[in-house]
């Protein structure tokens, strides 16, 4: 008999936890999840009628002055030309293992900051530099430190931390061959190249 009545009682509670949870027929809920248009839920799966993009202020293409060409969460290097010489004169250079940007150093960031102001269209990649002492993992992750460095500075001084993009080469590509002070002082650094869009 306790068997029969605890089956029962088992049975009932399933169906109402059933009907609370709404596993029955009946309207959808039409709350949108974030993301969502108004009255947008459910739709056509395969079409994505239900999903939109939904665009950030930080998505707009090309930053304030764009053309809207590409958006800023989408673009890569290879979708512009690289123009090394244009800012080629602006090259910071870095105290031995330091990623600190130098106050004699800071007018070439501003120098790189107004160049990027005066066109909307264009992009920077910072490469960062290392001498060849220490160890290539060391360097490598040395050189993205100078690079985010510069990243952070620039953004300091209002550009628009997502026209930037960095890359380390740590001691793989020095400017002077030697071993020596003066070979290595010019091999910790950070170079801005310009990035213009390609025709």
């Amino acid at each position: 008999m306790k068997l029969i009545k605890l089956s029962l009682l088992l049975a009932l509670v399933a169906a109402v936890a059933f009907t609370a949870t709404g596993c029955k027929k009946g309207p959808k809920n039409t709350t949108p999840l974030p993301g969502q248009r108004p009255g947008a839920v459910g739709g056509d799966r395969a079409t994505g009628a239900d999903t939109a993009p939904v665009w950030n202020p930080g998505d707009n293409p090309l930053g304030a002055g764009g053309s809207g060409m590409i958006p800023l969460s989408e673009w890569d290097v290879s979708q512009f030309d690289q123009d090394r010489a244009a800012l080629a004169a602006y090259t910071v250079y870095f105290a031995f293992d330091s990623d600190v940007v130098r106050s004699g150093e800071q007018a070439k960031v501003a120098a790189v900051v107004s160049a990027l102001q005066t066109d909307g269209s264009v992009r920077l990649l910072i490469e960062g530099h290392c001498d060849e002492r220490g160890t290539e993992e060391y360097n490598r992750a040395l050189g993205e430190r100078r690079a985010l460095a510069l990243r952070a500075e620039l953004a300091k001084q209002g550009v628009d931390p997502q026209r930037v993009k960095t890359i380390s080469y740590g001691e793989d590509r020095p400017a002077v061959s030697g071993s020596n002070e003066s070979a290595w002082a010019k091999n910790r650094r950070g170079e801005f190249i310009l990035l213009r869009p390609k025709l």
